[in-house]
């Protein structure tokens, strides 16, 4: 018989989370404290085997909105490799629902890593969920296996993506990467203009810096920079975790554009990744194919470019606690619609 019981002592968390595939930096220690340092209560389960063995772990957030308070669990629960998700699910619903009434919460909503398939789809039908009208976390993400040599990661790539790379190098674009708290003034006003150039909706500067600042205490997180004649002409902040880089948030200098700085950006991450032994590389979320006039079409393709696959997760789950969640429901279907997706 399975058992639930929190989750208070961070190796046990990070040391389970980082042996499974796949497994994503938003079910991290680090994640889960991010929002605990701005006023956020968080709780952390873990369903454990009989025999005392940690089967999975769920991070659910206390997220406050005026559309109907929710408990979030970004990208997880995370299992262990041969578990079967449907009786632990319940059990981690079971103790997330307790405490999002307590809260006084409209739903709980779960952004998992499963596979996007019918038999999972079912299981969370089952437990009371329905589709939630937006997503949160990529649900289509695109992955380079990049365990391979270098040489052949290059052979696999497109072959516009291949010349670029070595057409900026040749142009002299030189690529810097810091780990300093102080170099994300350098970061920001690159992705603020591009957030400002291509309308999507940004992060705040405090929150991606205090994200920054948390992940490269554990050398977990990296700027990198484009630089071409003394200029940044684009940037990426990027996560280490587990056995994975995550491509996270980018940006690029509008005037600089013809110069592809971004090309020879992600290749030297690749290669610094492959250093550290990552052997995956996630580039994060993509457009699917069906959706030509979709608002990441042009990021998709320039991140397939490297080559890689695709991997499809069940999409975010509502479970409704009140009659308050359809207010919520309207506001995110609208929202959607104005973003395109």
């Amino acid at each position: 018989m399975k058992t639930l019981a929190p989750i208070t002592d961070q190796n046990v968390w990070e040391d389970f989370v980082r042996a499974q595939k796949p497994h994503s930096f938003l079910h991290s220690w680090k994640w889960g404290q991010q929002y605990e340092q701005s006023g956020s209560r968080i709780f952390r389960f873990g369903v454990y085997e009989e025999g005392g063995m940690l089967a999975a772990v769920a991070l659910f957030i206390y997220i406050p909105a005026r559309r109907g308070a929710f408990l979030l669990c970004p990208h997880g629960p995370v299992f262990s490799a041969g578990v079967t998700p449907q009786e632990i699910l319940s059990l981690l619903v079971a103790a997330a629902e307790k405490q999002a009434r307590e809260l006084g919460c409209a739903f709980i909503r779960v952004c998992p890593l499963l596979a996007d398939t019918p038999e999972n789809k079912k299981i969370f039908q089952g437990l009371g969920f329905q589709a939630a009208p937006i997503h949160m976390h990529p649900e289509l993400a695109w992955m380079l296996n990049i365990t391979k040599p270098e040489d052949e990661l290059l052979r696999g790539m497109r072959k516009t993506t291949r010349y670029l790379i070595r057409k900026t190098e040749k142009q002299g674009v030189t690529i810097e990467m810091s780990t300093d708290v102080a170099d994300f003034a350098k970061f920001w006003p690159v992705y603020e203009e591009t957030f400002k150039r291509q309308k999507f909706t940004p992060f705040s500067q405090k929150y991606l810096r205090q994200e920054f600042e948390l992940f490269a205490e554990d050398d977990a997180a990296a700027l990198f920079f484009a630089r071409y004649e003394g200029e940044i002409i684009a940037a990426s902040m990027i996560i280490f975790y587990g056995n994975a880089v995550f491509y996270h948030h980018s940006g690029s200098v509008h005037r600089f554009e013809k110069m592809n700085g971004s090309y020879l950006l992600q290749w030297r991450v690749i290669q610094e990744a492959k250093r550290r032994g990552c052997e995956m590389y996630n580039f994060w979320g993509i457009a699917p194919d069906n959706v030509p006039k979709h608002p990441w079409a042009g990021l998709s393709l320039f991140k397939k470019g490297f080559g890689g696959f695709a991997e499809k997760y069940v999409p975010a789950q509502d479970k409704k606690l009140s009659a308050k969640y359809y207010l919520n429901f309207v506001v995110e279907s609208v929202r959607r619609r104005r973003r395109g997706f």
